[in-house]
């Protein structure tokens, strides 16, 4: 009786959730109950639950143990996990060397394939095969699977078998086998409509978390490169991604993101990371992002390399990036796939279309509405006619119609969209125009307008210069110069004010950094671009190691 004890005990330890940055070890035997849990990567244990309403008082909860009788365990999973009542809730028993088992999975998230290899090596159990210590038996020696961990805590098995893995009980044990075989429904990497490069890499990311990490994982072989997964949300249990490199990174940022994902309360994350950015960093009504989204693994390698923290959410095809910048949201792929000459010429293409975008409607209003104003080379500007509407009316009913042109695009069918697009740039707006509802000018200067947003690389930033472009309109039609410079000098200040993880949102401009503007302005080559940014503060400064 005592070696079965000390066995056990042995058991318990092997296979205990190793330790997690931040938290004891006493305290992770306490909250995990000797346990681990079938994680997403090679070795991965325990996943600490945070971000939960309960998470709060799972350190001083007991697990909940597993019935050693396997007709309470199929009572208990008919009342708790709908049993007979969800179809894709599969239990398979069957008996093994005069041992009864039974096999929890949920259809469409296993590799039945596996699941079968492994049913078949078990038919070759005999009776004197199981005589003692079944359960050491069927984890160490009998289950043909890369991947088998030990659980003793029923919500634990519960939230791993809805996870995808595997958990095979045996009649008079008090522990669980857990088995991934995990297969998610998944479409290939295929190139980012968002992000589209001539000459680059199709890939992009997925819906499936691990498809998604190996594809970082693949352009970036350095041991150093760290995931570390977490679940946030009571019900939905959202496994979420933290993707560094552990010695390049800042260590306070880092604790600070995850600080951040640790203190969210939620009932779950059905939307990913739209709702884990309002959760932890978009936090008032301001409208300008505060993280920047990728689609492109190539991009968020290149991230990872300067120092940035991405942050991967299951389901979700994009991933973000922190912290950022003004500045960085209005950089493109493209640029660094093109020579340093023709990326900075792109860059300073978009810099203009994102500026214009922004000024030059309220810009025209201010000169049409004080034609004193006008520098002599400008006086051609204005309305050679007027129209029936305010000008102010106008640009703002022209604003609408580009969102509801921009809107009914994302609904229409691919093979009616250019229809669509036909009928709104030739009959509406030309009817528009010859029945007096707008002038010519106006049309043409949002056109400008719209094509400079839908070049800025982020599509939140776009948006986010759409009601700054609004605010300006009204404040110059309102109050003239004087809204004019109040409306800016007030978005600029709310710009400076804004910090993304304590790193100042407009910077290098405010705190000024000249060589990091530089790099800005001009697409350095290279071997040229030797030192990582300021604001992150990185372990590594030097990118390479100097040549003589």
């Amino acid at each position: 009786m005592k070696d079965e004890q000390t066995e056990h005990e042995h058991d318990s330890r092997e296979n205990g959730a190793p330790p997690i940055a931040g938290i004891s070890e006493d305290q992770q035997r306490e909250e995990s109950g000797q346990s681990s849990d079938n994680g997403f990567f090679a070795g991965s244990q325990k996943k600490p639950q945070i971000g939960s309403s309960s998470s709060e008082k799972a350190g001083k909860k007991e697990k909940t143990p597993i019935p050693d009788e396997l007709d309470a365990v199929l009572a208990r999973l008919e009342n708790e996990i709908g049993y007979k009542t969800s179809f894709d809730v599969v239990v398979r028993e069957m008996t093994f060397g005069e041992r009864r088992t039974a096999m929890l999975c949920m259809n469409g998230l296993v590799k039945d394939t596996l699941l079968t290899d492994v049913l078949m090596r078990l038919t070759y159990l005999e009776p004197q095969d199981l005589s003692v210590h079944a359960f050491h038996s069927f984890l160490d020696l009998y289950v043909p699977a890369a991947q088998v961990t030990k659980e003793e805590d029923w919500n634990s098995m519960l939230t791993g078998v809805l996870s995808g893995g595997t958990a095979l009980f045996i009649d008079g044990e008090s522990s669980v086998v857990m088995i991934d075989a995990k297969a998610f429904p998944a479409r290939g990497p295929e190139e980012p409509s968002l992000e589209k490069v001539v000459r680059g890499s199709r890939d992009g990311f997925v819906e499936t978390l691990m498809v998604n990490v190996s594809l970082v994982r693949r352009r970036l072989r350095d041991p150093q490169l760290r995931y570390e997964i977490v679940r946030v949300g009571e019900r939905t249990q959202t496994d979420i991604c933290i993707a560094y490199i552990d010695d390049i990174v800042d260590k306070e940022l880092l604790k600070s993101i995850k600080d951040k994902i640790s203190m969210v309360k939620i009932d779950g994350l059905p939307l990913a990371d739209k709702q884990l950015e309002e959760a932890t960093v978009k936090r008032g009504w301001n409208p300008f992002p505060l993280v920047r989204y990728s689609e492109r693994p190539d991009t968020v390698a290149a991230h990872l390399l300067e120092g940035y923290v991405a942050v991967f959410v299951d389901t979700s095809p994009s991933v973000m990036t922190l912290p950022t910048t003004y500045a960085d949201l209005m950089q493109h792929a493209e640029e660094n796939r093109q020579t340093p000459f023709i990326g900075t010429y792109l860059r300073w293409v978009r810099f203009i279309g994102i500026f214009a975008s922004l000024f030059l409607l309220p810009l025209w209003l201010l000169f049409v509405m004080h034609p004193e104003l006008k520098p002599p080379a400008l006086e051609f500007l204005g309305p050679n006619k007027t129209a029936k509407l305010p000008l102010v009316v106008q640009f703002l009913l022209a604003e609408i119609g580009v969102d509801l042109l921009r809107m009914a695009s994302v609904h229409t069918p691919t093979s009616l969209a250019t229809a669509m697009s036909l009928v709104a740039a030739i009959l509406i707006g030309d009817i528009a125009v010859q029945t007096g509802i707008f002038v010519n000018e106006v049309i043409l200067y949002m056109a400008v307008a719209a094509i400079g947003m839908f070049a800025t690389p982020s599509y939140e930033l776009g948006l986010a210069n759409r009601i700054v472009r609004l605010v300006l309109i009204i404040a110059v039609a309102a109050f003239s110069v004087p809204g004019f410079v109040i409306a800016t000098t007030a978005i600029m200040l709310l710009l400076v004010m804004e910090r993304s993880f304590n790193r100042p949102y407009m910077w290098p401009l405010i705190p000024f950094d000249l060589r990091a503007l530089w790099n800005i302005i001009i697409r350095q080559p290279v071997l040229y671009n030797r030192t990582r940014p300021n604001n992150l503060r990185a372990q590594q400064r030097d990118k390479m190691p100097e040549t003589e």
